[in-house]
């Protein structure tokens, strides 16, 4: 539980403190290296994609998701900041490509790797019923963006890590879970709602 403790209540607590981003950066790369080291050297965990999976079931259930999440987020952002409405595909297609390559790679897959992955493998034989499972693990998910400061952002994520638990535990892949994640994180940033995820370019006028 001290592992536990460390990784996912004290350190994203921690990042919410004004102290030097450089030390927050080294910080974060001995918690991804100690993590990565566990699921290589512990955990005997092999990033292979594997070769039977069931997208045809993936797909159906994502994308159903994905319609319902997208429906919501467009009437929002139209109802609340019309202007921000798909602002950066719409001004900056450049900058929108560049984007969601760098999110989906360099933040959705280490998140998984951390928050489902590593999560799940060495924590979900603490839990007796899935559901809590799923539960504190949206829980300490919602906790690593506290950060921001932003209320919405906490319920989004926590939204998301209940879908992303349920994906996880259904599929038992990263792979999968990632391409979830980052479909629903880079439509967030498509309609207009990037600026509460500090992506940049979303200064609309």
């Amino acid at each position: 539980m001290t592992e536990f403790f460390l990784l996912f209540v004290l350190l994203p607590i921690s990042f919410a403190v004004e102290y030097p981003p450089i030390i927050k950066g080294i910080i974060t790369l001995i918690g991804l290296a100690y993590i990565i080291f566990v699921l290589f050297k512990v955990e005997g965990i092999s990033f292979r994609i594997k070769k039977k999976m069931d997208w045809k079931q993936f797909w159906k259930r994502t994308l159903i998701s994905f319609a319902i999440i997208a429906i919501v987020t467009a009437c929002f952002v139209y109802f609340s900041e019309p202007e921000s409405l798909f602002y950066v595909p719409r001004t900056n297609m450049r900058l929108f490509v560049v984007i969601l390559f760098i999110y989906t790679f360099l933040s959705v897959w280490p998140q998984e790797i951390i928050y489902r992955t590593f999560f799940f493998k060495r924590y979900e034989s603490l839990f007796s019923s899935k559901s809590a499972l799923i539960f504190i693990n949206a829980i300490v998910f919602s906790l690593a963006h506290i950060f921001f400061r932003n209320t919405l952002v906490l319920v989004l994520t926590f939204i998301g890590g209940i879908l992303f638990g349920i994906t996880y535990l259904k599929f038992r892949s990263t792979t999968l879970v990632s391409i979830e994640h980052a479909l629903y994180g880079n439509w967030l940033f498509t309609v207009g709602m990037g600026q509460m995820l500090a992506f940049p370019g979303m200064e609309a006028p």
